[in-house]
């Protein structure tokens, strides 16, 4: 399995990213222009999945992200873990969309 660090990832010019939190997880915090597929329904969602270059997986922390590249790679496609996910990211001090919170 091919695994990157995020600053890696930074260095990607027009990465695919593939964000496979669950929906409320993305809403919460994203990177901009990240696609939202959650691992949870990843399998069925298959062609949603940009094809034709790298796809860039990321989750919150990298667990479910691994799982999501084994299972992208098991279908053909070109799968990158991004070890530390959005937390990493963040951290990094990439940018990030929040949604604004409640009043």
């Amino acid at each position: 399995m091919r695994s990157v660090w995020v600053e890696d990832l930074a260095a990607v010019r027009d990465a695919a990213l593939l964000d496979v939190r669950e929906a409320e997880e993305f809403l919460e915090a994203s990177i901009p222009g990240s696609l939202n597929l959650p691992l949870s329904q990843l399998a069925g969602r298959l062609g949603e999945v940009p094809s034709g270059r790298p796809v860039y997986v990321l989750c919150g922390s990298g667990g479910r992200s691994m799982k999501a590249v084994k299972l992208l790679a098991e279908r053909g496609y070109e799968a990158v873990n991004v070890m530390g996910g959005i937390t990493e990211w963040y951290r990094a001090g990439y940018p990030v969309t929040f949604r604004p919170a409640a009043e």
